[in-house]
């Protein structure tokens, strides 16, 4: 029974495609073969929506996992694509960050529950967070609950300004309570390959931030756009667009790069 690798994709800028990475990047390592759990640490939801779990079969959720210590196997339900499980989130999740702070364990909850031993027994490859898109309690316990971050980068002016406070909390949850938290990598999302802006951001960041930058960048992708409104991840809805093929390519980066 080995250790599932737990990756927090955040990022407190919202529309960057944060949700839309954690859900494809998921669909995309199921497909290749690993069992992948979605933790939904976002009010909205919008992961739980976007891989088919209807509000009303959302008995219990992650809400319940941290605040009522409600066990991980109770919470995890599978979802459409096989191998792929998620932890549904619904807005409830909104008042936990208020509830949160009078536990003393607060920023541990979610850490504790992923390493419990029922935990592991569900026999995970991959668990990937779902972060609210801002740097409150639920991130933090994202982060200290994660091996490593990855930050979906949007292609657009001022991209690369908001990285430096998100940098500044990993740092901070570092010294304090995970020492071995790293970052995976960054992921260009959004990215037009004829936009002069687009490309210039790309050049600063693998200037600024050299291998983090991961090699496979997300284009802007109609197909993409259109899959949540089917509740479904783009490699289900359309298998060979151009957006599918790219998160694929960043599943093997990413595998290859935790073999």
């Amino acid at each position: 029974m080995s250790d599932p690798k737990i990756i927090a994709i955040t990022n407190q800028k919202g529309g960057v495609g944060k949700t839309t990475t954690a859900i494809n990047l998921a669909a995309a390592l199921a497909l290749a073969g690993d069992k992948v759990l979605v933790v939904d640490l976002d009010p909205q939801g919008n992961a739980s929506t976007g891989l088919g779990i209807e509000p009303q079969d959302r008995a219990l959720t992650t809400y319940d996992l941290l605040l009522e210590e409600t066990p991980i196997q109770d919470v995890v339900i599978p979802t459409e694509v096989e191998r792929l499980f998620i932890a549904p989130a619904t807005t409830d999740l909104s008042s936990a960050d208020i509830e949160l702070v009078a536990n003393e364990k607060r920023s541990h909850l979610l850490h504790d529950a992923l390493r419990a031993h029922e935990a592991l027994a569900l026999g995970f490859d991959f668990v990937l967070i779902d972060c609210p898109p801002s740097l409150n309690l639920l991130t933090v316990n994202a982060l200290v609950a994660s091996h490593s971050v990855l930050i979906p980068l949007q292609s657009e002016f001022f991209a690369l300004e908001g990285l430096s406070q998100l940098m500044l909390t990993i740092r901070e949850v570092r010294e304090a309570a995970n020492p071995r938290l790293r970052i995976e990598g960054v992921v260009l999302t959004m990215h037009d390959m004829r936009n002069r802006l687009a490309q210039q951001v790309e050049a600063d960041a693998r200037d600024t931030l050299g291998e983090l930058v991961f090699k496979t960048v997300i284009p802007r992708n109609v197909r993409v756009s259109e899959a949540p409104s089917f509740a479904m991840p783009v490699i289900t809805y359309d298998p060979v667009s151009k957006g599918s093929q790219a998160y694929i390519a960043l599943a093997q980066e990413l595998t290859a790069k935790a073999g």
